[in-house]
């Protein structure tokens, strides 16, 4: 199956707002309580929100994205609550239609930045995040959603990152180019690792550049070793409550494929 045969659009009939609510319990599991049930995916849209799907030629719903519009501080913003794509057809970039389809859904209505959450220690979604949507963090937040009933949260916490995705073009290629910029830089990527050898990480003073080191796989992690997996969260937790405390952003991240790991690149609030 080609792209070229998926259509994205606004999810609008009974039947295809239902198929959205099967595709959420696929996706994070039977058991996970906080689906968004039809009527929400209804009406959402009156209101400025996002609910569009991606369907194949006969209909089937592929994947989904769902968002709410608000105001924050004057402004018109978005936040996108959930994305998911059927693990059969992830390799034709379905991810990234739904997401520009939203993107170009909320500048219609005047916003200005699209919001969204997802787990540091995912390198997959790091990379998708930095290098191929172009956010920046807006925020780590311990814990953001409290223990849950999906078994990919189990056992490592919901820890998230908030990210900013810039709405109007050229501020989103902009943030796009600077993140590029980020991971070429030989500083950034030969900075101080602050984790997990908490020792050394400890002892480590911070200069104007840093790394904080993830796995290339923390789910398959929890699968085969839940405790390596848990302290990979403790790591990293400690190491960007650490940067954060010395004025240190993440502007990028990279995947070292050889070494199976992938690194967030941290500078200076005021270095550029």
């Amino acid at each position: 199956m080609g792209d070229e045969q998926i259509a994205i659009r606004p999810l609008l009939t009974h039947r295809e707002l239902q198929a959205c609510v099967t595709l959420q319990h696929e996706t994070w599991g039977h058991e996970f309580t906080d689906v968004v049930p039809p009527s929400l995916l209804k009406v959402a849209q009156r209101i400025g929100g996002v609910a569009a799907g991606a369907f194949d030629a006969s209909d089937r719903l592929l994947g989904f994205v769902y968002g709410l519009t608000g105001v924050e501080n004057g402004r018109i913003v978005h936040w996108s609550d959930m994305l998911a794509v059927r693990p059969e057809v992830r390799n034709l970039g379905l991810g990234r239609r739904l997401k520009e389809f939203q993107r170009q859904a909320v500048l219609q209505v005047g916003g200005i930045v699209i919001y969204w959450t997802y787990d540091p220690l995912v390198a997959r979604n790091a990379h998708l995040n930095f290098n191929v949507f172009g956010v920046r963090v807006s925020e780590y937040v311990v814990d953001m959603y409290g223990e849950t009933a999906s078994t990919l949260h189990r056992g490592i916490g919901t820890d998230r990152f908030i990210v900013a995705w810039p709405v109007p073009d050229d501020d989103m290629r902009a943030q796009l180019a600077a993140n590029h910029a980020a991971g070429t830089s030989r500083e950034l990527r030969e900075a101080p690792i602050l984790n997990p050898g908490a020792a050394v990480a400890e002892s480590l003073e911070l200069g104007d550049w840093a790394r904080v080191e993830v796995p290339a796989d923390v789910n398959a992690l929890q699968q085969e070793d839940a405790e390596q997996a848990a302290a990979w969260r403790r790591s990293s937790r400690e190491a960007f409550k650490r940067a954060r405390e010395a004025g240190l952003t993440v502007r990028g991240f990279v995947v070292d494929e050889c070494a199976h790991r992938g690194y967030y690149l941290l500078a200076r609030r005021d270095h550029p």
